[in-house]
């Protein structure tokens, strides 16, 4: 493995010069990118970057969309190497799906970037991807701020509950870990978490917190590992009157992670606490300047892991750095 890299904010703008630059060198050249949906603001904003810098650059663009079979994508990527695609920008549904396509491209050489779900094995590909305990621990961290202002005025520990995704995904996983190992330092404030899993549905979703919520109506602080929920959570809180902005009686402390444009807008109406933010646009960057380096140098099987190191958006620090978050800038460009 060539090494973790930490990436620090450089701009879209940046890979387009790059890309408009070589666009003698970029033209006859065909990525495909190989995703799974565009269900969430994350995969919209991520795809457009992508596929826009690209084609802007001068590069053929092939999109699969796979359609959460992973069957299906596996075969249209072999489907893209069998017709001469000189790279692959990747999301996979999960780990080992990804890993599966990421060797099947290295053993074509052809080489790959995954975006954002990285496979189980990170030992092959360009791997691009968040930190994702740390990115949730953060978001959680300023969650338990609130708390700790809420026990000293009532004196009761606070029931915790997180919306888990689904763990065949590595992303899941680390982001689970986050909210435990935040919440887990701090034994005195909080009782034992309830843990509901999604499995990235919001049907799902809204089945076992209407389940948990009716077991113990007193939760009071709930983490989503995706802010795509927030409009789920809603739904179950606003009818039992526990959809409150802070400061307001019966308000349940709220926080997600990706830093969508809806999560701001809740973060600024101040139903939201927190949500920790994944650079979408760094990502796209990382992943784009990935394969296209690798191409250019002829580089069949490359391998990197580029951490996007994220960052907490909160009520608290809303001033400085709702201005940073890729969801803030989707909002205000509506």
């Amino acid at each position: 493995m060539n090494g973790i890299t930490k990436a620090a904010g450089i701009s879209l703008a940046a890979v387009f010069m790059a890309c408009s630059a070589g666009a003698a060198s970029a033209a006859g050249t065909t990525v495909c990118y190989a995703f799974q949906d565009l269900s969430t603001g994350f995969w919209v904003a991520g795809h457009s970057a992508i596929v826009d810098t690209l084609k802007a650059g001068g590069v053929e663009v092939v999109e699969l969309n796979g359609g959460h079979d992973a069957n299906r994508q596996l075969e249209q990527v072999k489907d893209c190497i069998a017709q001469g695609g000189n790279g692959i920008i990747l999301t996979a549904d999960d780990g080992d799906s990804g890993t599966v396509v990421v060797a099947a491209a290295q053993e074509a050489d052809v080489p790959i970037a995954t975006f954002n779900r990285p496979p189980s094995d990170m030992s092959k590909g360009i791997i691009v991807v968040a930190d994702n305990e740390a990115v949730a621990r953060a978001a959680v961290d300023a969650m338990v701020a609130e708390a700790e202002k809420k026990f000293a005025a009532t004196g009761k520990k606070l029931k915790p509950l997180i919306l888990m995704g689904d763990l065949g995904d590595p992303n899941a996983v680390q982001r689970r870990a986050g909210f435990m190992n935040s919440v887990g330092a701090h034994p005195d404030l909080f009782e034992a978490p309830v843990e509901v899993a999604t499995k990235w549905n919001s049907q799902v979703a809204l089945a076992g917190l209407e389940a948990a919520m009716t077991a113990d109506p007193s939760i009071d602080f709930i983490f989503t590992s995706s802010d795509f929920l927030f409009p789920t959570i809603q739904s179950v809180l606003e009818p039992i009157g526990k959809w409150k902005k802070a400061g307001e009686a019966d308000h349940v402390i709220l926080g997600g992670l990706d830093g969508d444009d809806g999560a701001c807008k809740l973060i600024q109406d101040g139903y939201v606490d927190s949500t920790g933010v994944q650079d979408v646009y760094l990502e796209a960057e990382l992943a784009l300047t990935g394969i296209m380096d690798a191409i250019k140098a002829g580089d069949a099987r490359p391998n990197a892991v580029k951490l996007d190191p994220g960052f907490a958006l909160s009520q608290a620090n809303y001033a400085e750095m709702g201005a940073k978050t890729w969801g803030c800038q989707v909002l205000a460009a509506k």
